[in-house]
């Protein structure tokens, strides 16, 4: 985003999953017993992300959506299990204070100071794409003290 990239690695579900619209016969569970588990997942308290690999690797699981139809963003939702800030915006929070605290040991680090307004910057325009989608209600804003609070809980 701020700088050119140099290549194109990354994670990419495998090309028969993109094609396919229906549930592949090896998938063993229903749609409810994903939903349970992702509702037990939820429990413990890990992101979606962390959930969405431990149903591909533990449970067999190539896709929440594939198998019940809804994304697990919605089926958290419909559970009321779902947190106020969505996962990408709460890790570059994340970073953005332990940039915070570093700067704040080493005054004269120009270039974390450099990556924290990159990285706030990223934050604020993530926040106005969520306020857009009525992600985050619309008095939401990004301020360094709240968010220290917020990523607490």
């Amino acid at each position: 985003m701020h700088a050119s990239k140099r290549g194109k690695s990354s994670s990419k579900k495998p090309f028969s999953l993109k094609l396919m619209r229906t549930v592949p016969e090896w998938v063993e569970m229903t749609a409810d017993e994903v939903e349970k588990k992702v509702e037990g997942l939820a429990n413990q308290g890990l992101s979606t992300s962390k959930m969405g690999i431990i149903l591909r690797d533990s449970y067999s699981v190539p896709s929440v959506a594939l198998v019940t139809g809804k994304k697990m963003t919605r089926i958290l939702k419909e559970k009321k299990k779902g947190g106020m800030i969505p996962e990408d915006l709460q890790n570059l929070m994340e970073k953005a204070l332990k940039l915070r605290k570093h700067i704040e040991e080493h005054k004269n680090d120009v270039h974390h100071m450099r990556v924290l307004q990159l990285t706030e910057s990223k934050i604020r325009r993530l926040v106005k794409y969520y306020r857009r989608e009525k992600v985050l209600p619309e008095d939401w804003k990004y301020k360094p003290e709240v968010a220290e609070v917020i990523l607490r809980k």
